[in-house]
């Protein structure tokens, strides 16, 4: 599917950019999000869970931002430089056009830590036809927004200086400071160009100028990077233009020192205007992580497989947890497992949307099913990329041992309410792919395990999932054991293999699912009015649930339902084709973004759609 730009009309500024109306760029450490009006509203440096320095997003006033547009009335479009994550933004004015390339240097090697490599992000701006006079605002708020700063000059390089960190700004323009920010006003000849570039500054790194010479360079430096990347990928589908930018984006959310994979670089972008579901998805979910793993093996990016694995080894063993089990279902990008949850009552919120949130609780919730979503992941990796280790496989046999014991209590599911612990269905469906898969490795392999025991947990899930998830008053597979509530996540009932995606008794949840929980393609989780979930308001609909109805659609043999649906699911990208967690009602973005769950299922959509397709 081919992206149509996107134009805005920057001569009316609002407070707040719809979270649409943004892309993003980054360098394997952390990323930043870009306005379509030239903006940096969203940047935490060093990496993705450090401190924001730019957080307009979040707050217009106090969240700091980095303006770079054009000083008269234009229209804008915005668009990424051909299979890279360089973005471009344009601007059209009575006089000329001018563009602004935005993009962050990717370190030659990644694996090295974010304190001994240059973390850079750079701005080119270039009048391309007439003349176009420009204005830059460079506005750093730290630690959210808390911390005091000062700005000096080093022989042209202004040093923003916070107790915490120093960003150095070099221009090939004159800049004016006034103590706390800088700005610029210039004007640009067709073919002239002006640089910005704002690194990290501190021991270890000497800031240094960033000339025109050096500006290409980096540019087609970059450039050249994400385009060997992307020529691994194997998928040569109907929507490749979309799955490969679903595969960038993927690959923007990784940290590539330790592996890890994001659930979203955002914190506090409401799945509600006005209300209160916020949170910070700057970390290592599990199964997201798990899920995304899937997705990149299926495009042929063992690479960024094998590097997960490598962060499950080093940084998570089973024991590590508390109550929760053996393991937690997030963590840190390096590991950690502390992720204290507070507010900042100093930030208004996106649109006054409060409360803005950094860390997460969720840390301690006990979710059964990012078993299953592991395990799934290391068969996958061990089937498609390379067989795991010895020591891998016990660190499986320890989690499936757990799981045999532990499968049928309560938990608080994968959507993670905060109603209190229930028997899910989905929790019990993942704890039997969890078994499953070990089963099928142990046997393709040769490899150790209490295979009867095993089995014998295999089929109890199974039976209990039959007997108690099943609804005769409803015709339908449930939320919950001995209830009546529909829930999008019984999606992966065939998806995971569970039952046959022509079993009457799924298409007959199908169908109820289709009657009760979808809209235009779109998908929601559940009813909170009849599944109270511990918190107040509304949300949108989850599109990883549509990309799974697609998947549910394809499966059952109504492959001209599910592409209309997928088709239509296409067009509430925004303009760079990315997705946030949840659309609402009029088709807006929603949530943190972009949403790793959501990338990664349309990836697993188009995949099995063309194979359905021939």
């Amino acid at each position: 599917m081919s992206q149509t730009p996107f134009a805005a009309d920057t001569s009316a500024s609002p407070r707040y950019l719809p979270i649409a109306e943004h892309g993003l760029i980054g360098d394997l450490r952390s990323v930043a999000l870009v306005g379509s009006n030239g903006t940096i509203d969203w940047y935490c440096s060093p990496s993705f869970d450090s401190p924001s320095v730019f957080a307009a997003v979040l707050d217009a006033e106090r969240g700091g931002c980095f303006e770079l547009a054009a000083a008269v009335p234009a229209r804008t479009k915005q668009f990424y430089f051909p299979d890279t994550n360089v973005l471009i933004t344009r601007f059209f004015t009575e006089e000329g056009v001018g563009e602004v390339q935005d993009f962050m240097p990717v370190a030659a090697d990644t694996a090295q830590p974010c304190e001994t490599v240059r973390h850079r992000l750079i701005r080119r701006v270039v009048c391309v036809r007439g003349h176009v006079p420009f204005r830059a605002l460079v506005a750093p708020r730290f630690d959210y927004g808390a911390a005091p700063h000062t700005v000096r000059d080093m022989d042209g390089t202004l040093v923003f200086e916070s107790p915490d960190l120093a960003l150095a700004l070099t221009a090939t323009v004159a800049m004016e400071c006034d103590g706390r920010d800088a700005c610029a006003e210039f004007k640009l000849g067709e073919g002239e160009t002006a640089v910005f570039a704002l690194d990290q500054a501190g021991s270890a790194i000497a800031p240094r100028g960033c000339a025109h010479a050096e500006a290409e360079h980096e540019f087609n430096a970059t450039v050249a990077y994400w385009r060997r990347w992307l020529q691994q990928s194997r998928y040569r589908g109907r929507w490749r233009e979309m799955v490969h930018r679903s595969a960038l984006t993927l690959k923007l959310l990784t940290y590539a020192p330790t592996g890890a994979i994001v659930a979203a670089p955002t914190t506090s972008l409401p799945e509600q205007l006005g209300g209160e579901r916020n949170w910070d998805y700057r970390y290592v979910w599990v199964r997201d992580a798990a899920f995304a793993v899937y997705a990149l093996l299926r495009l042929g990016f063992s690479g960024e497989a094998e590097a997960f694995m490598r962060f499950l080894t080093t940084h998570i063993s089973p024991g590590d947890g508390a109550a929760s089990g053996p393991l937690q279902i997030m963590y840190g990008i390096d590991g950690r497992t502390d992720l204290p949850e507070r507010e900042l009552p100093h930030l208004e919120g996106h649109q006054g949307s409060a409360p803005v949130r950094v860390g997460n609780a969720a840390a301690d919730q006990l979710q059964l099913d990012i078993y299953g979503a592991l395990i799934d992941s290391v068969y996958l990796f061990d089937k498609w990329a390379q067989p795991i280790s010895s020591a891998q496989w016990d660190d499986v046999t320890q989690l499936v041992e757990w799981v045999c014991e532990h499968w049928d209590q309560p938990d608080e599911g994968v959507w993670e309410t905060r109603g209190g612990r229930k028997n899910f269905l989905y929790s019990r469906l993942m704890c039997w792919v969890a078994v499953e898969r070990a089963i099928r490795l142990a046997n393709r392999r040769g490899l150790p395990a209490e295979l009867l025991r095993w089995r014998q947990t295999r089929d109890a899930i199974y039976r209990r999932i039959m007997d108690r998830g099943w609804s005769e008053r409803r015709h339908a597979f449930v939320q919950h054991e001995d209830g009546d509530v529909l829930d999008a996540s019984v999606l992966m009932m065939p998806l995971a293999k569970f039952i046959a995606p022509t079993d009457p008794k799924w298409l007959s949840t199908l169908d109820a699912l289709t009657e009760e929980l979808v809209s235009d393609s779109l998908v929601y989780r559940y009813d909170p009015l009849v599944s109270p979930d511990g918190l107040r308001g509304d949300e949108g609909t989850f599109s990883i649930c549509s990309f799974w109805y697609v998947e549910a659609l394809v499966r059952a043999g109504r492959v001209d339902e599910a592409r209309l649906a997928f088709e239509k699911m296409l067009t509430y990208a925004n303009h760079l084709g990315l997705y946030a967690e949840e659309i609402g009602r009029t088709g807006e973005q929603q949530g943190n973004f972009p949403q790793a769950f959501t990338h990664l299922s349309l990836i697993s959509a188009a995949f099995n759609l063309d194979r359905a397709l021939g």
